[in-house]
């Protein structure tokens, strides 16, 4: 776990900000975590995010989102493949979170994509994550 799978990282540290009311977090930048940031953003899970060029691998910072209530916006966000078992879907076999008020992030030949976006472009790939 951990550093073997950098995008589960990401997701887990978005959730434990998220728990301890933080209005942002840094982790190291790849361009597939920016990819699903700005899917996150998009979807209006998160405030904002941006790219700090700073060291060797570059910083991700993810500004995060509450509502009214000081809740996180994000109530769950779950890692569906992973580097030892790879999730691939069909456009036809996105799954539809939460009868649609979630999303699913799924990495496509067209990037990384919405369940919305990837179902409309009629392109599947990897399911990367759920997020509602």
């Amino acid at each position: 776990m951990g550093m073997t799978d950098p995008i589960s990282d990401m997701l887990t540290r978005i959730r434990n900000a998220g728990l301890a009311r933080h209005q942002k977090l840094d982790m190291p930048a790849s361009k597939v975590k920016a990819a699903i940031a700005n899917v996150l953003k998009e979807q209006g899970y998160i405030k904002n995010f941006k790219e700090v060029n700073e060291g060797v691998q570059g910083t991700l910072r993810i500004y995060l989102k509450y509502d009214a209530k000081n809740a996180p916006v994000i109530h769950e966000i779950t890692r569906a493949s992973k580097p030892g078992r790879r999730l691939y879907v069909g456009s036809d076999e996105i799954p539809r979170v939460k009868n649609g008020l979630g999303c699913a992030i799924v990495s496509t030949s067209q990037g990384v994509l919405s369940d919305t976006a990837a179902r409309e472009a009629g392109v599947g790939g990897e399911l990367v994550c759920t997020v509602w």
